[in-house]
């Protein structure tokens, strides 16, 4: 049995405790004379758009991995990359050196770790607890001492970057936990990630995952209302996006959601704005942003804009279409270059 730590609780995270480290990808399979990664099962619960190619990467760097999803059509795209797909998480965790969790909202990442059936009670006693969800802290928070009490070792270890950095394997990772199952977690995540920081304390992955997101929300919704704005104006949406790719207004959101479709390969409005990232999830995101300001005290309005953006979305029955969709309530007549309603 592992000696216990101790108990989990919210705290600022020390400077001298905190590390950054550049995780380059590993070789992959065929090039085994290279390859450092040493092969580990891995079992990944969740495997939606983000969890697909994140598992696929860890395949390709030498990993067993055995996945489990309710829904049958991602096991199969999760085959497709190399992934053992099984029918229960029980029969996905036997053997699990490692569990990986990346699930949509803290409702369930708290229904799959407790219970008779869940993670705490089925996974091999030594396995790393690495949940990936972006949730709120206060549950990322009950899940390090529901793990410690049941003596694992687990992080909360949410990602930035989106389906195309999960493909690429260039995901930037904020580790929340104590420091020996965070550098543990940090080496595994190495084929997913550009980047791994750990973040501190219990949480505060989770803590910088929700800012982290209002503040791209927030960039998305003035590029909604610029990318609107540019084409009233009558200047060429290519020459625009050009000019702020280089220029004071540029950003992730920019270069990766801008909703104008044949700016950018990534970005929905190249398919109709079909969900990279929905309406539904950014709700769910940006409302947790605004729960921590209330919680400290912190005005949010430009955070409170976007909430609604991203509501009224979910009220027009849009909930399944892309958060970038935001940009045709910027237009007068609500039509946008990309969207043709006619075709959901």
């Amino acid at each position: 049995m592992r000696p216990r730590a101790s108990r989990c609780t919210r705290s600022t995270p020390r400077t001298d405790a905190a590390w950054t480290r550049s995780a380059a990808r590993a070789p992959l399979p065929d090039q085994p004379h290279e390859r450092t990664t040493v092969m580990t099962t891995i079992t990944w619960i969740g495997l939606g758009h983000m969890g697909a190619p994140m598992s696929a990467n860890l395949v390709s760097a030498g990993h067993e991995v055995r996945g489990f999803d309710l829904s049958e059509a991602a096991m199969a795209t999760a085959r497709e990359g190399g992934v053992q797909t099984f029918d229960t998480v029980h029969e996905a965790l036997e053997g699990a050196e490692v569990v990986i969790t990346m699930l949509p909202k803290g409702e369930h990442s708290r229904a799959v770790y407790p219970g008779k059936d869940g993670v705490l009670a089925l996974a091999p006693k030594d396995a790393l607890l690495i949940d990936s969800s972006t949730i709120d802290v206060a549950t990322a928070e009950d899940l390090h001492r529901a793990a410690h009490d049941a003596d694992f070792a687990f992080v909360d270890a949410p990602v930035s970057g989106g389906i195309s950095g999960a493909a690429a394997g260039t995901l930037t990772f904020m580790i929340g936990g104590e420091e020996e199952p965070a550098r543990r977690a940090a080496e595994v995540a190495a084929p997913m990630a550009g980047r791994v920081v750990h973040t501190g304390a219990a949480g505060t992955g989770q803590a910088a995952k929700i800012v982290n997101n209002m503040m791209l929300f927030i960039c998305l919704e003035a590029c909604s209302e610029g990318s609107v704005l540019a084409d009233r104006l009558g200047l060429d949406p290519k020459v625009f996006w050009e000019i702020a790719s280089v220029s004071s207004s540029n950003s992730w959101a920019l270069q990766t959601w801008y909703p104008v479709p044949g700016m950018t390969e990534s970005a929905a409005a190249n398919n109709n704005f079909d969900a990279t990232f929905s309406a539904a999830l950014a709700t769910k995101d940006i409302g947790l942003a605004l729960a921590a300001g209330e919680q400290t005290g912190v005005n949010l309005p430009a955070a409170e804009l976007v909430a609604q953006r991203f509501q009224q979305l979910v009220a027009d029955g849009l909930a399944d279409k892309d958060c970038s969709l935001i940009a045709k309530y910027a237009a007068p007549d609500g039509t946008i270059p990309g969207w043709d309603p006619e075709k959901d």
